[in-house]
């Protein structure tokens, strides 16, 4: 049976949601600014492409920390939803997100696995879809980023491209959130637990 007194970790998620908000304004900014820097090497231009990568940074750990404190209560409560379901422990859901190359493939499954085992309305075609494309953004991006600083350093096409793959993994990363607390707040409102219903 699922808890009375577990809830969906809405304000966590909330916070989560905005932090991730404002790494991609800030992604653009450091962006612009590095780039300026790159073509028009001032002491001006030094100061504001360091102050603003400074920024970036710190708003990049904040919302590191929210996500995966979301994902580790999210994760706690899919559990208690779907008992039976196979979810990774709160170590390795953190752990994956900083192993190269296992972090490239492993915390996608992780977060799959949290929303079907989430609730019996999972929606396994376009839920899964939303949590995949967010995913291919966040990577391209990636990618896109390593390609452009050793190929075309300060090329405004891989700018472009990459800070629209940033704000496009926000956007998705924020209705992934939405999506996987909406299902965890109705299926913790029910009063038979999530496995029940999925069989039914």
């Amino acid at each position: 049976m699922t808890s009375t007194t577990r809830k969906a970790p809405w304000i966590i998620a909330r916070f989560a949601q905005v932090a991730t908000a404002a790494v991609a304004v800030a992604d653009v900014l450091r962006a612009v600014a590095v780039r300026d820097h790159y073509l028009r090497r001032t002491d001006t231009s030094l100061h504001r492409s360091g102050l603003i990568s400074m920024i970036f940074l710190y708003l990049m750990n904040l919302a590191v920390v929210l996500f995966l404190v979301w994902l580790v209560r999210s994760r706690r409560n899919a559990q208690e939803l779907s008992p039976q379901a196979s979810l990774p422990r709160r170590g390795w859901t953190i752990g994956a997100w900083f192993i190269p190359v296992v972090n490239f493939f492993v915390p996608r499954r992780f977060v799959l696995d949290i929303g079907r085992a989430s609730s019996a309305s999972w929606e396994e075609k376009r839920d899964a879809m939303l949590v995949n494309l967010w995913w291919v953004a966040w990577i391209t991006h990636a990618l896109v980023l390593v390609a452009g600083n050793r190929l075309a350093p300060g090329s405004m096409a891989f700018l472009v491209v990459a800070e629209a793959l940033m704000t496009a993994a926000a956007v998705l990363l924020g209705l992934v959130i939405q999506r996987i607390t909406a299902l965890q707040s109705a299926a913790l409102g029910a009063t038979v637990p999530v496995v029940s219903l999925a069989q039914a």
